[in-house]
């Protein structure tokens, strides 16, 4: 059921991704359709009767379907048409994905009732730093092409045309890394101080640890520089890049070779 689920979303975030710009209001509904499609086959695929299955696949779906959400509400308010190009093509890679990398089985006996919040505000600090790296993407993109000399017609400069000014454009980058921060120190902090009850051992520092406390370590440093040294442009985007990327291998690549390149369940 669930794979059929995930090939109409496929198929309708493709569509989306297509649309001409002047479609607004078929674009918000074929965007709707396709999130709803796409999160019913993710509850069907990952909830199971006294267990969840998780994997690097479901984890990066997890985090597109959420991206899709919120890049559906921004856009209500802002014009941020380029970003449809560059999320629902990604959104439809990631369900395609999971529909091939189901992920494992994790039994939810004699684990606390914690472990569902930390899951979930895990993933939602990741999906809210994914849609602020699209955003810096943009916004590179962005500063690119007025600077650029050409006036050459490419797939994303009409839609690149339509966006905010920066300066808003920053305002709203900002507004989201500050919400994904706020949600991946709890991540962490949760990891920390309930390790034990979470995950029936004492705190473990390895890849994946290390990779989140850099990636919080980074974004940190950005919140903070932009707060006392003014920091924005490159500066802001380089550091909004690499923190992202940082939490990518942490959340999807660690997962990714123990799933798929050593064959290994969940650890």
């Amino acid at each position: 059921m669930q794979t059929y689920l995930f090939i109409a979303a496929i198929a309708l975030y493709i569509l989306c991704a297509a649309l001409p710009s002047r479609r607004a209001g078929l674009i918000s509904a074929v965007t709707v359709a396709a999130w709803a499609l796409h999160g019913a086959g993710l509850w069907l695929e990952v909830a199971a009767a006294g267990s969840l299955r998780i994997g690097f696949a479901a984890m990066l779906s997890s985090a597109l379907w959420v991206s899709v959400a919120a890049y559906w509400l921004e856009n209500r308010n802002f014009s941020l048409d380029g970003m449809r190009r560059l999320v629902m093509p990604s959104a439809a890679v990631a369900a395609a994905l999971q529909a091939i990398f189901p992920g494992n089985l994790i039994p939810l006996e004699g684990k606390s009732s914690l472990f569902g919040w930390h899951i979930a505000i895990a993933t939602m600090a990741y999906s809210t730093l994914t849609i602020a790296a699209f955003h810096a993407v943009l916004m590179a993109l962005q500063e690119a092409r007025l600077h650029a000399a050409s006036d050459r017609k490419s797939f994303l400069s009409g839609a690149l045309d339509q966006l905010p000014a920066l300066l808003t454009m920053e305002k709203l980058l900002f507004r989201m890394i500050g919400f994904g921060f706020a949600l991946l120190s709890l991540t962490v902090l949760s990891g920390i101080v309930f390790s034990e009850q979470l995950f029936g051992q004492a705190l473990k520092w390895d890849h994946k640890s290390a990779f989140t406390l850099l990636s919080w370590m980074l974004f940190a440093a950005l919140l903070a520089g932009r707060r006392f040294r003014g920091w924005r442009g490159k500066t802001a985007l380089s550091f909004t890049l690499a923190g992202f990327a940082t939490l990518l291998l942490a959340y999807v690549g660690s997962r990714f070779v123990f799933e798929v390149v050593l064959h290994k369940g969940w650890a």
